[in-house]
């Protein structure tokens, strides 16, 4: 049995169809089970990580778990799998705990780290860059009047597709010899904000225009819904990808045995999300 947490997320959702397509039990915890909405097939619980009685039955019977770390959760969360026995966790990280300028951001996930290695569980850390989903955010101002109003048109990220994250966790919970490895996952070309804007017309069949926010205006915009501490790591972070190439790596495809998907890939399987 794998338990798989954050299953209605970004990831979660596909790691879940895959977990299930090879044949495996899946269970799936959620504060909502009835508006889940995931496939036949994986048992849903009703569960707050936050409880120790919650997590301690949805870990009855695991064997293997996806973590997606939240504040607050992880303690507990590692209390009950090694009195639960798991054999082995594969943390959701991020690729800032490796980035000098990553701040807070970097600091919060490598906590996450230390905690899983720091219990005596087997463990596999996945690190992923910048979410290709998080160019969604874009959607109402393309919809509106086709702009997109971002910060640092010219930092350059290597963006992974969600479906990509996922496909690597599936393996890395379906196979031997990960245990104590930790992979940065990035997708396969280097893009500055302008030319995902460009791609992104381009498949829409759209002029797209990039309006190019000051470092004062995104914070204006992220605190609304992000605490400043964040907000401030986040834009000194991708402040620092301006001028220069991104890092990409060989890990989805080393893994998965196929090329990551693209980011023009991504854009035309949401679409839907833009028009």
């Amino acid at each position: 049995m794998i338990l798989v947490t954050g299953a209605t997320g970004n990831v979660g959702r596909h790691l879940v169809n895959l977990l299930l397509q090879a044949g495996e039990q899946v269970r799936a915890i959620s504060r909502n089970p009835e508006r889940a909405a995931l496939p036949d097939g994986v048992e849903v619980m009703r569960a707050d990580m936050s409880q120790e009685e919650d997590l301690r039955a949805a870990l009855r019977g695991v064997d293997r778990a996806f973590l997606l770390p939240a504040a607050g959760q992880v303690d507990g969360f590692l209390r009950e799998a090694t009195e639960a026995g798991l054999g082995h966790v594969v943390l959701l990280s991020a690729l800032a705990v490796t980035m000098e300028q990553a701040g807070v951001l970097g600091s919060v996930h490598a906590g996450y780290e230390q905690a899983v290695a720091g219990s005596g569980l087997p463990w596999t850390f996945l690190r992923p860059g910048a979410f290709m989903a998080n160019d969604l955010q874009w959607a109402p101002g393309v919809r509106s009047d086709g702009v997109v109003r971002a910060p640092f048109a010219q930092a350059a990220t290597a963006p992974v597709d969600e479906r990509d994250i996922a496909a690597v966790a599936a393996r890395t919970l379906l196979d031997d010899g990960h245990a104590g490895k930790a992979y940065a996952l990035t997708g396969p070309d280097s893009l500055t904000t302008a030319e995902r804007v460009r791609i992104l017309g381009e498949v829409l069949g759209r002029d797209l225009r990039l309006e190019e926010l000051s470092p004062e205006q995104a914070r204006e915009q992220m605190i609304r819904h992000t605490p400043a501490v964040v907000a401030d790591s986040v834009l000194t972070l991708f402040a620092s990808f301006a001028g220069r190439a991104a890092d990409v790596s060989p890990v989805v495809r080393e893994l998965t045995g196929r090329a990551p998907h693209t980011y023009a890939a991504w854009a035309a399987r949401n679409a839907a999300a833009f028009r």
